[in-house]
């Protein structure tokens, strides 16, 4: 399961959004800007205010990391 964690002006959170379209994955978003127990949860899970945070199966990437998205989810 895939969680992205995001605000609708954050331009990173836009390319992730789009990378996991193009990869043809299903994924939950979450707009931690009108989600105050969203954002909170992320915070509490990842130590982190920014965005996006991304849920790989319980495990958080910060950022858009490309190739650590790439390694969970076993894409070439």
């Amino acid at each position: 399961m895939i969680k992205i964690y995001s605000t609708p002006t954050c331009p990173y959170c836009q390319i992730a959004k789009q990378f996991l379209k193009e990869n043809n994955l299903e994924f939950t978003e979450v707009d931690v800007s009108s989600d105050r127990a969203a954002a909170e949860e992320m915070v509490n899970r990842s130590g982190q205010l920014g965005v996006p945070v991304i849920d790989i199966d319980g495990t958080l990437i910060v950022g858009f990391n490309k190739q650590k998205i790439k390694e969970l989810l076993k894409l070439s």
